[in-house]
């Protein structure tokens, strides 16, 4: 096919609705992504930045917001397809939200929010945390809905006896564009333990929990609070006319697309990078970073670093979920480019990143003694309970740009590894790794320094930077393909579908960076007594 019969074909899957939209919700951007009938390829995409805000001493984000930015990333793809296509679309064939994992958001029965959105990132949460794994046999982190509610059950927060319905931000966001309360099991698996035999929350651990609570909150009942379960290519529910006004408030969009299930980033994750079969798994790295590994067993023991959730289609994953990512490596960054900018010099951001990479590439395997913590919010699996950013040092130590580059990058790394070895330790084997998110947009950095400490092969596919929002697209097309008589598993549609053909950068580890980086991980992890200590005292 030419390239103009390639751009016509497309411009009339947009005009007859042929299209699948994503919509996904990330820390710092929320990003629009519409594919066709090829679903590997990306025809138009929009964006919104945004910015979580510590509000009396919880990370939130408003609803007014989410819809602003919701609206603007919308507003900014409908314009990137007038001016690939001259056109603007006025319906699609299948939608699809994803955002964030866990947090907190509570209503009433009139649909009223009832305290504010508390994010994945707040961790004040252990009380609860605790009691709750104690009684479940099962890690709950500090981030999941389950540790959220118990503790507003605890602290006899008032609006408890109020509550009518709790869900995640996807969950939330999916409610009001089609009036349905339903989640995705990947994402539903991080507000509460899914028993993997039937795919819904487990029915033993609700009891349980109902009898907890059942004198501080006799009017609690759980099960009637959480959004229904659905697994990959079950349909959720079709955009209504209120939906499509909140989309798209010019009135030009039609109600009636299909909508999949909402799913959690995690969840798109995998299907971004074609990781949801057993011994396969992923590494997503923005503000956050984690691991998704798809098990073929559970685990032999409860581990604190280590929370069980699902795949999109509900097969168990072990999950290494870190609070702190690239936001404090993006921080130094923005430094170097104003430090640029000053001595008159200015440069863009990705030339920024690109130039302070491939200096990476020049350290030591170990990163010269020095040691770059990028928490910046508090750390579960690193004993953290705030975040205090630090870039450490000794005497003896090699200082250079590209050894500090190096121990910055290794930095973003250094929670995960802590994980992962645990992962290593519960005999689990991986066949592929796979990686996205904008941190592997700079090829062959990044993503040799993680196959290093991971002392494993680490794949990138071209559709990488694009991530979630185009993993929850073709999760949308996903669903119409089986309402339409199309069943291959979502294994069997990744591969077929979706991959086939794909291009997928692969890197083996080094052995020097292997031992580079096994060496800065036993100095990164004696010297979070430091990170302790600045929590404690500043």
């Amino acid at each position: 096919m030419t390239s103009n019969d390639a751009h016509e074909s497309a411009r009339n899957s947009i005009l007859s609705g042929r299209t699948s939209l994503g919509i996904e919700l990330g820390s710092t951007r929320i990003k629009a992504c519409l594919i066709g009938e090829d679903l590997s390829e990306v025809l138009a995409v929009g964006s919104h930045e945004w910015e979580n805000k510590f509000v009396d001493r919880v990370w939130t984000y408003s609803l007014e917001d989410v819809w602003s930015g919701i609206q603007a990333a919308h507003a900014a793809l409908i314009a990137d397809i007038d001016e690939k296509f001259g056109i603007r679309p006025e319906g699609y064939g299948a939608i699809g939200v994803s955002a964030m994992m866990h947090g907190y958001l509570a209503f009433d029965a009139a649909g009223d929010q009832l305290v504010p959105f508390r994010t994945w990132r707040n961790t004040t949460t252990g009380p609860a945390a605790a009691e709750l794994t104690e009684l479940f046999g099962v890690n709950i982190p500090l981030r999941w809905s389950i540790a959220h509610l118990h503790q507003a059950v605890v602290d006899h927060e008032p609006h408890v006896a109020q509550l009518d319905f709790i869900t995640t931000l996807a969950g939330y966001v999916h409610w009001r564009l089609t009036g349905r309360k339903v989640l995705g099991v990947g994402d539903a698996s991080g507000m509460f333990p899914i028993d993997s035999a039937t795919g819904d929350y487990d029915a033993e651990l609700l009891a349980r929990y109902g009898g907890l609570v059942a004198e501080s909150a006799p009017e609690l009942n759980l099960a009637a609070l959480l959004p229904t379960v659905l697994v990959a290519g079950k349909p959720a529910g079709e955009l209504t006319a209120a939906g499509a006004a909140l989309l798209d408030p010019t009135g030009a969009l039609r109600p009636g697309a299909v909508l999949c299930p909402p799913e959690g980033d995690a969840g798109t994750g995998m299907v971004a990078t074609c990781s949801v079969a057993p011994r396969t798994g992923n590494v997503s790295a923005g503000t956050s970073i984690f691991a998704m590994v798809v098990l073929e067993r559970p685990l032999t023991q409860v581990h604190h670093e280590l929370d069980l959730v699902t795949t999109p289609a509900g097969d168990l994953v072990a999950m290494v979920h870190c609070n702190n990512g690239a936001s404090e490596l993006a921080a130094w960054a923005g430094m170097f480019g104003r430090f640029a900018a000053a001595g008159g010099n200015p440069v863009d951001n990705d030339a920024v990143f690109d130039t302070l990479f491939r200096e990476a590439l020049l350290g030591d395997a170990d990163a010269g003694g020095l040691l770059a913590y990028n928490h910046l919010a508090g750390e579960p699996i690193a004993g953290l309970t705030e975040g205090r950013p630090l870039f450490v040092r000794t005497p003896d130590s090699r200082l250079t740009l590209a050894n500090f580059m190096r121990a910055q990058l290794y930095g973003v790394f250094g929670t995960l590894a802590l994980g992962m070895r645990v992962l290593a330790q519960e005999g689990v084997q991986l066949d592929a790794m796979f990686a996205h998110g904008g941190l592997f947009r700079t090829a062959g950095v990044a993503q040799r320094f993680l196959a290093g400490s991971l002392d494993a092969p680490v794949s990138v596919a071209e559709t990488a930077s694009e991530g979630g929002a185009w993993g929850i697209a073709v999760l949308a097309s996903y669903t119409a393909a089986v309402a339409s008589g199309v069943d291959l598993g979502l294994d069997g549609y990744l591969r077929e579908r979706v991959f086939a053909g794909q291009e997928f950068a692969t890197v083996a580890p080094d052995p020097a960076d292997v031992a580079g980086f096994t060496s800065y991980l036993d100095r990164y992890a004696a010297g979070l007594a430091v990170e302790r200590a600045a929590v404690d005292t500043l």
